[in-house]
């Protein structure tokens, strides 16, 4: 079963036992934006998603998955 985006985004980062803060300073994206990729209120662009995937060492696939469940 595939998660949504924004479930597959917080379940990676809580596993790498990241607080949104740690994300944020890896990313250079605010932490009130990721709340809002978390939570599903906005979908962040392709090129954020390659972002969030480098900065949590996961292939983008990893995220970009959840997306298929949307389409």
């Amino acid at each position: 079963m595939k998660k949504d985006l924004h479930t597959q985004l917080k379940m990676l980062r809580e596993e790498r036992n990241l607080s949104l803060d740690d994300l944020s300073l890896k990313t250079r994206i605010g932490t009130a934006r990721l709340e809002s990729y978390e939570s599903g209120e906005e979908v962040p662009s392709v090129q954020t998603i390659l972002v969030l995937s480098n900065a949590l060492e996961v292939p983008a696939s990893n995220l970009l998955d959840g997306l298929e469940t949307t389409k």
